[in-house]
């Protein structure tokens, strides 16, 4: 932390920090409060900053637009803590921004919020940050330079809740790179958690690997969806495509299905998957688990002529941006063509794009499309997305990466 920084802290006034000025007519997205900037955007550095400091950031003509964490090495040049010129962003605000965002997840989830996500980057005014809680265990995963900045103030932070003691870090992400910074994992705070923890929702348990599992370890954000599937899979004939530890399959199950079949490429999420039903006391074949590539197995079924009364699709990230929506809308459109081919009439397909670059209006004319060509007649029944612990900013639209449509077959 270099002496700006230092002062900042201590709350004096903005004129101790470095300033980044704007280009003539670049601050109109800071004007409308959104939270980055990219590198195209600034005109220069007045002063020193080194990764995840707190700069000012000003327009062309030196008014004051916002403090912001400054990262050298990404096209998000700046994330933005605060809009306010009396509110030098510090530790207070940083212990502030985690309490409002806990008594968010009181408010909307009372009693899951011992397995749900606490902290949600830029709808929570922390850029960057994640928190997921498994019980007794915070995870926090930190993809920015700013985040990183903050670190040991955020861990801080999370101790004080009272919520837990043990924080365990999943740094690990493949984009901290874009921020010039290595991934870390490893325990930040307390003791180190079990492998595999168990979580609840609901009647529903689930096994999960904090450690080495995917995201933080669980998809918090299908809490809603896994709901949606249970009250509408009874006597149902299922498939769970993209099936990972089986949260959608062991949702079905508790709704009654009639059988389910569960697909993953990876064995290990299988394994775990495995656990799930015997930890739900589900017997064994219950569920057919299809380990192998998605596209290949949704063939297989329909040359052996399957039928499902209920499909979840919810595939990987197609598209990590905008450079590749191309070649993700042709990965969604056969992935769904597949499933419409594989459903009987009168049948539910619940599908999914995470890819926050496919706009929900292209991924409905993805689907469209897929029924067209499976010679389909559908209707939308209900448009989905992600549960109540992932808020959606209305100022940062990109933060609606979770796109869903629960479509009936004609």
């Amino acid at each position: 932390m270099n002496a700006a920084q230092k002062s900042a802290g201590r709350g004096l006034s903005d004129k101790a920090l470095p300033r980044v000025v704007l280009k003539p007519g670049r601050e109109k997205a800071l004007r409308r409060q959104h939270p980055w900037v990219f590198s195209g955007a600034i005109a220069r550095l007045e002063g020193t900053a080194e990764p995840g400091d707190t700069v000012t950031v000003c327009s062309s003509d030196g008014a004051f637009l916002a403090y912001a964490g400054y990262s050298p090495q990404s096209q998000i040049r700046l994330r933005i803590l605060g809009f306010d010129a009396a509110q030098v962003p510090d530790a207070d605000l940083i212990r502030a921004r985690v309490e409002a965002a806990i008594d968010y997840r009181r408010a909307v989830i009372p009693q899951n919020i011992e397995a749900c996500r606490l902290i949600h980057g830029e709808a929570d005014g922390l850029p960057g940050v994640v928190v997921d809680r498994y019980g007794d265990t915070m995870v926090l995963q930190c993809t920015s330079a700013l985040a990183e900045r903050w670190r040991e103030d955020l861990a801080d932070a999370l101790v004080s809740s009272g919520l837990s003691t043990s924080i365990y870090e999943r740094s690990d992400v493949e984009v901290r790179r874009l921020e010039g910074l290595a991934p870390r994992a490893g325990i930040l705070r307390g003791i180190e958690p079990a492998a595999p923890l168990e979580i609840r929702e609901g009647e529903r348990r689930y096994a999960v690997d904090v450690r080495s599992g995917q995201k933080t370890g669980f998809y918090f954000d299908q809490r809603e969806n896994r709901d949606l599937v249970q009250s509408l899979a009874a006597g149902c004939e299922v498939l769970d495509a993209f099936c990972y530890s089986g949260g959608f399959s062991i949702a079905a199950l508790y709704g009654q299905a009639r059988r389910v079949t569960a697909i993953d490429s990876a064995e290990e999420a299988l394994a775990r998957g495995r656990e799930n039903v015997a930890a739900n006391a589900f017997a064994e074949q219950a569920l057919e688990w299809r380990a192998g590539d998605v596209f290949a197995e949704l063939r297989a079924l329909e040359k052996r002529g399957r039928k499902f009364d209920l499909i979840i699709l919810d595939p990987p990230k197609f598209a990590p941006n905008e450079r590749h929506v191309s070649r993700a809308a042709r990965a969604y459109k056969d992935v769904n063509l597949w499933a419409f081919k594989l459903l009987r009439s009168g049948g539910l397909l619940a599908t999914f794009s995470c890819s926050g670059a496919v706009s929900p209006a292209l991924f409905q004319s993805i689907v469209a499309g897929s029924a067209i060509d499976a010679g389909v007649e559908a209707a939308i029944v209900r448009r989905l997305g992600a549960a109540a612990d992932h808020p959606i900013a209305l100022n940062f639209p990109e933060g609606d990466y979770l796109k869903g449509l629960l479509v009936r077959a004609e």
